[in-house]
């Protein structure tokens, strides 16, 4: 989705209307906990004037993530409503740091949508079926829940020997002579 500011001049009068699914495939390069996105559908209105192009966006789609107790597949639909300006005029542009930047001739929203999509990935978030898992083990790591990890912990503490007493332990199993 890009558009050249010749092209914008056209809705000099009126808003441009959107409705267009954006490929955001690269979101994937700057996340790599983000395993996939589906294409995201972006709706909204652009308004130009003669030196900057207003724009309403609704961005709607779905991220897959792996959950952060099991590592499984977890979906994520996501819905996110930003007015965002983009500005080729210097003088504009240094008055107001929240206006994207215009590169030549050519309006790019596509790096503006990425930021958007980014910030709504959690930093955490849990399938339908963790609560359901009791532990798991990797390779130097492990899970468990409190109530599996306190019942081990017990059975641990009473089976240990305190090593201070070992030797009064011997002391009885030797027999009298």
């Amino acid at each position: 989705m890009k558009w050249s500011i010749h092209q914008l001049q056209r809705y000099r009068q009126g808003a441009m209307p959107l409705d267009e699914a954006v490929d955001l495939e690269s979101v994937k390069k700057r996340n790599p906990e983000i395993r996939n996105i589906t294409p995201v559908r972006v709706t909204g209105s652009c308004t130009i004037s003669s030196k900057k192009l207003i724009c309403r966006f609704r961005l709607e789609g779905t991220l897959t993530l792996p959950c952060s107790r099991t590592w499984e597949d977890v979906e994520l639909p996501f819905v996110i409503e930003a007015d965002e300006q983009f500005s080729w005029d210097e003088e504009v542009l240094a008055s107001d740091d929240e206006i994207h930047p215009v590169v030549g001739e050519v309006v790019d929203p596509t790096p503006v949508f990425e930021e958007l999509v980014l910030l709504e990935v959690p930093l955490q978030i849990f399938s339908e079926n963790a609560d359901d898992m009791q532990e798991a083990e990797g390779k130097g790591w492990s899970y468990a829940t409190d109530e599996v990890y306190n019942a081990r912990l017990r059975k641990e503490l009473e089976t240990k020997v305190d090593p201070r007493l070992a030797d009064l332990a011997k002391f009885f199993e030797s027999k009298d002579e």
